[in-house]
């Protein structure tokens, strides 16, 4: 089993010269963080993640968490993980300063996060789904909820959950049939069940916090009726300490295919006279409210995508420099030497990297645009910096999550046979992955929201549709354009020049069909979703070469430089050519997706 090794360089390279951490930790608000302290959370996170939590990851695999008469034990040393995170301040990390937090840049804590879920995605899940029940009750909640709830659930004393879905309606919240009543004290009871509840149920924490999506007893039908409630395990009193214990329970957790150690919960609400919960903000609004919470933890799923597949990487690297098994083709040495040396196993191992660091590239570059959105002092870059995000949020989630599936694959494959046995660990990230293209909204819905809201509804005041889209392909061709001028690098330039006019035709396409062809544009959605994630990958993977070949003429001996031109040239001669198939499947692929007669599948 290899021990993982967070990739401090390479998060480094990118906060820094991708990401724009410098202009970042600039910003209002963000005074007291600079690049110093950066560099001294990053090295300390990365111990804390080999250390503490790597060891448990396997552990918990192979011990997953245990639910008795309703109640759950973890799995082996979970808990005093978690309290050991807790205590040193990580938890806190990214919220307000105002409830405890320590107010970091988005940035900052995204990179962060990627070690906690390179560790161990079972064990990340916990303080993401808390973190981000934390933003929807700083955003919508009441003054008496923050100032009752938040500080506990900052410092990790309480964790928080997500309550969405049920069983009959699946991704349908318009289907929910959870109930609020009002009461004279102006608290609601519930009743109602939801299922896939992340960390519904636990021992490492004094109290959960429940958001429970419901609907009132006039409460308009479909989407436009669903309130939002906060439901804790325990009451809590005016002084701030637990009372009774709440009227909601967990039925039983789910039997997965992996993520053993994250216990996912049916919760039963109401068995008697109902769970006493709050209404968060106003009646009705409650799905735009939980929306808060699930854009959070839409990126925070892309960055599992991201964080999966670092560790499958280094766990497969680790195997090739190992195993030693025939001669590689054309070697006649007579050396016994490890599989890292046949062609193919190199193949494979660039095909991990290099997407993991085009991943990793893409999903800082919108973190550190939350920053621009949430803290930059000019309204107009505040405006693209959030309209970047709105757009490629869905790419994180989709395009991470969907390519962190085939590299843990790949990661199986290189191991051999071995790879399909569970000693090895390599199994472990291919089926802890496998969950991430489906939670948080599958990534048809995400590629519907891309197409859908991202590009053929957003309008500008002239009634441009899909302008943001627009511009961020002009600023491709731009640096393509620039490339291809460069001798040096011009092969790169011609590469993405070719994939960027790739998306643009298809986005054309999409644009001019979206209205009335909708189940066309549709059937290509996910193709689209795709495609844009290995442009903007392949994008700043040539700015990265661009960078470290600069720093190389300027004197550099760095390795790390001249890897870094090696990796985005592979992307660039292996994952960029992808964009013309995609695109051609989007503008001329429909009619085979909807053509086949029901009777005939």
């Amino acid at each position: 089993m290899s021990t993982y090794i967070a990739p401090v360089r390479d998060m480094r390279f990118v906060l820094n010269e991708l990401a724009g951490l410098e202009e970042i930790t600039g910003l209002p608000g963000f005074e007291e963080t600079d690049t110093e302290l950066v560099e001294a959370i990053l090295d300390e996170a990365g111990k804390f993640a080999a250390e503490v939590i790597d060891p448990i990851n396997a552990k918990g695999d192979r011990q997953g968490a245990v639910c008795k008469d309703g109640e759950v034990t973890t799995s082996p040393g979970y808990k005093e993980a978690f309290q050991l995170f807790c205590e040193t301040g990580w938890h806190a990390m990214p919220a307000s300063p105002e409830y405890g937090g320590q107010g970091l840049p988005h940035l900052v804590t995204m990179a962060v996060s990627e070690m906690w879920k390179s560790a161990s995605i079972a064990f990340g899940l916990c303080p993401m789904l808390t973190n981000g029940a934390v933003e929807a009750i700083v955003h919508h909640g009441s003054d008496a909820l923050k100032a009752k709830y938040l500080p506990n659930m900052v410092a990790g004393v309480w964790t928080g959950t997500m309550n969405l879905t049920e069983p009959q309606a699946g991704s349908d919240l318009a289907a929910i049939r959870t109930k609020a009543v009002p009461q004279a004290d102006g608290s609601y009871r519930i009743t109602g069940t939801k299922i896939f509840i992340t960390w519904g149920e636990h021992d490492v924490a004094e109290n959960i916090i429940h958001l429970v999506l419901a609907r009132l007893p006039d409460a308009p039908p479909g989407v436009k009726g669903i309130s939002l409630f906060l439901v804790p395990k325990f009451l809590v009193n005016d002084d701030g300490s637990l009372g009774a214990r709440n009227d909601l329970v967990c039925a039983s957790i789910e039997h997965k295919l992996g993520i053993h150690a994250s216990p996912t919960a049916v919760m039963s609400f109401g068995e008697k006279d109902g769970a006493i919960g709050w209404l968060i903000g106003e009646a009705n609004k409650g799905l735009a409210y939980m929306f808060t919470m699930m854009n959070h933890a839409r990126l925070n799923i892309g960055m599992e995508g991201l964080s999966v597949s670092e560790r499958a990487y280094q766990h497969a690297l680790a195997y090739a420099r190992e195993r030693v098994q025939g001669a590689p083709i054309g070697d006649r040495s007579g050396q016994v030497k490890p599989i890292l040396h046949h062609p193919d196993v190199r193949r494979m191992l660039m095909d991990m990297k290099s997407r993991t660091e085009a991943m990793r590239a893409l999903s800082y570059w919108v973190a550190g645009h939350m920053d621009l959105a949430s803290h930059h002092p000019d309204a107009a870059q505040q405006a693209r910096s959030q309209a970047y995000v709105d757009l490629l949020t869905p790419v994180v989630k989709g395009w991470c999550t969907e390519s962190a599936v085939e590299i843990t694959s790949t990661g199986i494959q290189i191991h051999g046979g071995v790879g399909f046995v569970e000693e090895t660990g390599a199994a472990q990230y291919f089926r802890d992955a496998r969950i991430t293209p489906i939670y948080e909204g599958t990534t048809a819905i995400q590629a519907n929201d891309l197409i859908g809201r991202k590009l053929a509804r957003e309008k500008n005041e002239a009634g441009e549709t899909g302008f943001t889209a627009r511009a961020l392909h002009a600023e491709m061709a731009a640096l393509a354009a620039e490339l291809v001028a460069d001798g040096q690098l011009a092969d790169l330039g011609h590469a993405l020049a070719t994939a960027v006019q790739a998306l643009q035709e298809a986005t054309t396409w999409l644009l001019q069909h979206y209205d009335s062809e909708p189940q066309a544009a549709a059937a290509g959605a996910v193709a689209y979703l795709k495609l844009t994630g290995i442009v903007v990958g392949g994008w700043l993977m040539a700015r990265s070469a661009r960078i470290a070949r600069d720093h190389l003429a300027a004197g550099s001996s760095d390795d790390f430089y001249k890897a870094k031109l090696t990796t985005a040239r592979y992307f660039a001669q292996h994952q960029l050519p992808q964009a013309g198939g995609l695109a051609a499947a989007i503008t001329g692929g429909s009619s085979s997706v909807l053509e086949l007669p029901e009777s005939l599948f």
